[in-house]
């Protein structure tokens, strides 16, 4: 497998795992705590931070090898994973207005890879 389309994969997966981080930090936030040190100290906000180190650690090693341009482009994937996972665990709608500006999102990322 080539080097840039392997960094390219991590990269994403590190995209992928900030974007579970983000529901994680969601859920956390619907639910009623007893005191604002709670809030921020529970089990699901320090697993999302966790979460997010490790997303940053695939991002800086990714960047060894693909190019600074690439990175942005391939982020823009968080804005897909964020929108579906949202639709699996937190029942949100993915409306017409949604699913164009993923489909736009898609055709870009495509279009730039070409």
């Amino acid at each position: 497998m080539n080097e840039k389309i392997l960094f390219s994969l991590i990269f994403v997966f590190g995209v992928f795992i900030s974007s579970v981080s983000q529901i994680i930090l969601k859920k956390a936030a619907q639910k009623e705590y007893p005191n604002k040190i709670r809030e921020y100290l529970n089990a699901r906000v320090i697993f999302a931070y966790i979460i997010f180190f490790g997303a940053t650690l695939c991002s800086i090693w990714a960047y060894t090898v693909i190019p600074l341009s690439l990175g942005p482009i391939l982020e823009s994937a968080g804005y897909i994973f964020v929108a579906v996972l949202s639709w699996l665990f937190l029942k949100e709608k993915i409306t017409k207005k949604k699913m164009l500006g993923l489909s736009i999102i898609i055709i870009g990322i495509i279009i730039y890879s070409l």
